[in-house]
């Protein structure tokens, strides 16, 4: 569901060699965000939300005919900031960029490419962000929304970009691609929407939250709940539960990898179990654990807590179809489908993928399964995703 900023300072060199590829080393495209605003918006659950804003933005040209869209939609931690540059000078492109422009597997020569900002996106600091969410105001009260901002799901997600689509003319995609958290709005979008969506790539994904997966999200609810300063979600004219969303960031983080990652990283910054200060000092940390904190304390000054929590609970409310059996609503699929989950990964395990690969398969829908290799676990969706480039290109290309 969930990184790319966990990349940015005092990785592996052999990390940086993964995102340092050709395609990166390229000239990059220049995007801008776009700001996209629905004066009332029904949630799934019922509730009115008003004046709801989202960023986006798109690379390439969107034809005369508008049937060259390829809808990408975003993972957990992510932002609809899928490829290019804001100013020649950033330090990073989008999350996808090594498959995302001119003559690369999603060809912007050829697609218009489109990603939206989800509403609480997690990113709610980040001055390249518009997202409605617990921190907006709330135009009835003047207050912030807190906790009184009502539950979203990914149907939400999905309803939110098709409105945006149709403000544009659009009225059905040449695809829609999706990693984690995105490819639970991919799935979504081929099962709620099957005129639209002739072609769907599921990316690290799966077709619903079990059980397991379930509980697993709520271990990155509980440190921001059982921090002080949450207050119920009304921090917002004091002091924010910084602690408690740091420690779901490391839970995320560490979801997110391997064992061999990081155990990798151990070796390079010098981890050894019996360190002098945790041997010494029932307060230190060992230095892989102060790795990983000093990680989420970075990526934590642009997220907003609250907006954790909204996330946490849409991926947990999240079944393909929203309809109470994730099985039959596969069967309204049209789309073919390529599902592309990771062979370790941890959050996102295979088998959830597999599961909706089979009820398609079980439909008599035209859909294929191959696993992405590599030591990132979850993350071999995000920064490992050029290996599947040569996939991604001639399913897009097929007829």
């Amino acid at each position: 569901m969930f990184l790319t900023q966990v990349f940015k300072k005092g990785l592996l060199a052999t990390l940086s060699l993964i995102m340092c590829t050709q395609a990166c080393a390229a000239s990059v495209q220049l995007v801008e965000k776009k700001r996209f605003e629905i004066e009332n918006f029904k949630t799934f659950g019922g509730k009115t939300i008003k004046q709801v804003q989202v960023g986006w933005e798109s690379y390439g040209t969107l034809n005369q005919a508008k049937d060259n869209v390829v809808l990408i939609t975003h993972y957990f931690s992510a932002t609809s900031h899928a490829a290019g540059k804001y100013h020649p000078d950033d330090a990073t492109p989008g999350y996808w960029n090594a498959i995302i422009g001119p003559g690369k597997a999603i060809d912007t020569d050829k697609y218009f490419v489109l990603s939206v900002d989800t509403l609480a996106n997690l990113n709610a600091y980040d001055p390249n962000v518009i997202t409605t969410g617990p921190a907006s105001i709330n135009p009835d009260t003047g207050k912030h929304y807190g906790l009184t901002f009502p539950v979203v799901t990914i149907r939400d997600f999905v309803n939110v970009q098709k409105t945006l689509l149709e403000s544009l003319g659009v009225t059905k995609l040449h695809a829609v691609v999706g990693g984690s958290m995105g490819s639970m709005q991919a799935l979504d979008w081929a099962t709620a929407y099957p005129e639209w969506v002739p072609r769907m790539i599921s990316v690290i994904g799966s077709g619903q939250s079990d059980a397991w997966t379930t509980a697993l999200l709520e271990k990155w609810a509980v440190p921001i709940q059982l921090d002080a300063n949450w207050k119920s979600g009304d921090y917002y004219n004091s002091t924010p539960p910084s602690q408690g969303l740091t420690a779901a960031l490391m839970f995320i983080t560490q979801d997110a990898l391997t064992p061999t990652f990081f155990n990798k990283t151990g070796e390079g910054i010098g981890y050894f179990a019996l360190e002098d200060a945790p041997l010494n000092d029932i307060r230190q940390q060992h230095s892989i654990v102060k790795w990983l904190k000093e990680r989420a304390q970075s990526r934590a000054k642009l997220m907003d807590a609250n907006h954790l929590l909204y996330l946490v609970r849409a991926s947990q409310l999240y079944m393909a179809g929203h309809s109470g059996d994730m099985k039959q609503a596969l069967s309204s699929v049209k789309a073919k489908s390529l599902f592309l989950p990771s062979f370790n990964d941890l959050l996102l395990m295979p088998y959830l993928a597999k599961d909706a690969a089979n009820s398609l398969e079980q439909h008599h829908k035209n859909t294929t399964y191959r696993e992405l290799t590599g030591d990132l676990g979850h993350l071999n969706g995000v920064v490992g995703i050029e290996q599947a480039a040569s996939d991604i290109s001639a399913f897009l290309a097929d007829k």
